[in-house]
């Protein structure tokens, strides 16, 4: 009987136990408490979740502004080198286009339509005498020739001559270009009181300057020496002679006759500014025309333009004596109709000549 007793107590303790289990746990065998907690945790892992997201979007962004700043940088950084060298490719062709227009405008005159010549302004002071080639030439040809000088000359005083420090006497050669330069080296001489001795060789760009050394010295053909007209016909004498140390008197003018040949040639000179040109008042001529006016210097140019600065060719004929005065004729944007000297024509009274009897002809 006990035994009995003992296995039904077992059984309802057992049973008991089931139905408590199933009480705590439920269907799915779990207990209230282990439920409970997963509920909270359940709940709580949404929270969680989304702070994790908001946290990996907050880090996005705040890695993106940095990398936004990174690129900013990085532009800012490029955009000057752009700019420098947009900047450095822009100037060279500024520059390079820059001479190109201005020598194509220099150089854009048109040829003179050849009328009749009844008239010529020479842009130099009237011979003295009555023998000259230009008389000779208004007979021959019957036009008229005015002389007037576009330019005189002032001497540099001896005071403003030691300014620039040169010796003459550390010279062993003069080059003479004009009658001009022959005067005012002379009288420098005079003045500063220089002897200048017999060994001294002369150059003259032209025979006549070369016979026009006789007011001052000894003519010698052994220590005088001349071209026919041009400084480039001087030059194969001067390569001659080029161990002597040369003394080139000249004007104040930047662009000094024969310097570059000079330079070219490695002859060593010193330019000795002697001189300077003035430009002429030339207002009575405002209202007067010339079929040729002829022109001799650079600066016969540069004065003409000084007192009429609104000059047109038109129908004006120019003549310029020599390759720098055609030049400077080109340089103005005029035209050089008449250039002496050429292989016809030494000297500038044949070359005008040659022009009028051309063009006269049957007119």
């Amino acid at each position: 009987m006990k035994a009995k007793k003992n296995l039904v107590t077992k059984k309802s303790s057992a049973k008991k136990t089931k139905a408590e289990v199933k009480k705590s746990t439920g269907k799915s065998g779990k207990t209230k408490t282990a439920l409970t907690k997963e509920k909270t945790n359940s709940k709580k892992t949404p929270s969680l979740a989304k702070k994790k997201v908001e946290a990996k979007k907050t880090t996005k962004v705040k890695a993106a502004k940095p990398s936004t700043k990174a690129v900013d940088n990085k532009k800012l950084a490029i955009s000057p080198k752009k700019t420098t060298k947009t900047k450095k490719a822009q100037v060279p062709e500024v520059v390079a286009k820059t001479p190109a227009k201005t020598t194509s405008l220099k150089y854009t005159a048109k040829p003179t339509p050849a009328n009749k010549v009844k008239s010529i302004l020479v842009t130099q002071p009237k011979p003295e005498g009555d023998k000259s080639p230009y008389f000779d030439l208004a007979k021959k040809c019957n036009v008229k020739i005015d002389f007037r000088e576009f330019i005189f000359v002032e001497g540099v005083s001896a005071s403003e001559f030691r300014r620039d420090k040169i010796n003459i006497l550390d010279h062993t050669a003069v080059i003479f270009t004009s009658r001009n330069a022959a005067d005012h080296y002379f009288r420098i001489c005079n003045e500063m009181r220089i002897t200048v001795p017999e060994s001294m060789k002369y150059f003259c760009i032209s025979e006549s300057t070369a016979y026009y050394l006789q007011k001052y010295v000894v003519f010698r053909k052994r220590k005088i020496f001349h071209g026919k007209q041009t400084f480039a016909d001087m030059m194969d004498l001067i390569k001659k002679h080029k161990d002597e140390k040369f003394l080139l008197p000249c004007t104040d003018f930047h662009n000094v006759e024969g310097a570059e040949l000079l330079e070219k040639a490695d002859i060593k000179f010193t330019k000795a500014i002697i001189y300077r040109t003035v430009c002429s008042d030339l207002s009575d001529l405002a209202n007067v025309n010339y079929d040729i006016i002829v022109f001799f210097s650079p600066s016969g140019i540069k004065s003409l333009f000084q007192n009429f600065p609104d000059f047109k060719q038109n129908l004006t004929r120019i003549a310029a004596f020599g390759a720098t005065t055609a030049k400077a004729v080109e340089e103005a944007n005029l035209y050089v109709d008449i250039k002496a000297p050429n292989p016809n024509a030494p000297s500038m009274t044949m070359a005008l000549e040659q022009y009028i009897l051309q063009v006269n002809k049957g007119k």
